[in-house]
């Protein structure tokens, strides 16, 4: 069974808003739904994993980890901010869209909870990107930096994949989680710039923000005046 696209909910009468894209939503989920199979469903299931909600707490684990251990404290807040705050902004956005997902039932089916936008793909957006983002301006090679952003981009369209095919999500979930989840990211480096205004990497920095950094506040304004 195929929901209605969009409901909005609130203390009011529900607003229902239509969906430009409903056919593609429906064409697309429903095209998938009629060629799932065991071994599909198996292959799907794996790569769902890239974006689940266990998946995504240990690999936060060992980096907070690793970034206490280096005390790379604008670094740690960032990637709080990003990935755990822009999941649960979109458990808001869940419940304040209210959209069922496209299949409730069916040999393949055990869905619950709402579908706009995808978690899953959202959790991948922020966790891959955020990563890269701090990966990315370490490497010096442009092959190497083709190929992290190449990484985290084929992780996340398995992710969104997985869950369009599978049922869990329209196909507009998965884009709409791609989206939000690229604007929150700028977001958050742009809100997080104040942090490292007082610091600067050195020459030898093996990663993004913090790493062998060496802070300079105290010491700009005497080496401006000399200069002056």
């Amino acid at each position: 069974m195929i929901t209605p696209p969009f409901l909005f909910q609130a203390s009011t009468p529900a607003l229902a808003v239509a969906n430009p894209f409903s056919g593609a939503d429906h064409g697309t989920a429903t095209w998938f739904h009629e060629r799932l199979t065991p071994t599909f469903v198996t292959v799907l299931h794996a790569f769902t994993e890239f974006g689940s909600g266990e998946w995504i707490g240990v690999v936060l684990f060992f980096v907070v980890l690793y970034f206490v251990w280096k005390k790379w404290w604008p670094s740690l807040v960032t990637l709080i901010i990003a990935v755990p705050g822009g999941m649960l902004l979109n458990e808001w956005m869940k419940v304040l869209v209210h959209r069922h997902r496209p299949f409730v039932d069916g040999p393949f089916v055990d869905w619950s909870g709402y579908s706009f936008a995808s978690g899953h793909t959202i959790a991948a957006t922020l966790l891959y990107g955020q990563l890269a983002l701090f990966i990315l301006p370490a490497i010096k090679s442009r092959h190497w930096r083709w190929l992290t952003v190449a990484s985290a981009v084929l992780l996340i369209a398995l992710v969104g994949f997985s869950r369009i095919a599978l049922g869990a999500h329209f196909l507009t979930d998965v884009l709409a989680a791609i989206v939000f989840g690229s604007i929150w990211l700028a977001f958050c480096l742009f809100a997080t710039k104040p942090m490292r205004r007082h610091v600067v990497p050195t020459p030898a920095m093996p990663f993004i923000s913090e790493p062998a950094m060496v802070r300079v506040a105290s010491a700009e304004k005497p080496a401006e005046s000399l200069l002056s």
